[in-house]
């Protein structure tokens, strides 16, 4: 959905950006955009719990090497 915004004669530019930005939060394309940016498709508990598994070993291994000095 494409939002047109034309500059009246004596129109200022914030003038023309604050409405142009009115008109795209009313019509809810950037809400639209925003949610499908944070889909996921659902996943299983097991996959889940493998991640949180490998994810907390990558932590503690890092915290470990940060301790000795090692990069």
């Amino acid at each position: 959905m494409v939002q047109v915004t034309r500059k009246d004669a004596r129109e200022a530019n914030e003038n023309i950006i604050r409405r142009f930005n009115r008109k795209v939060l009313q019509s809810g394309v950037l809400a639209e955009a925003k949610a499908s940016m944070r889909f996921s498709k659902p996943i299983s508990k097991t996959e889940r719990r493998t991640k949180a598994i490998i994810r907390k070993s990558r932590k503690a291994e890092k915290l470990n090497k940060a301790r000795l000095g090692i990069r």
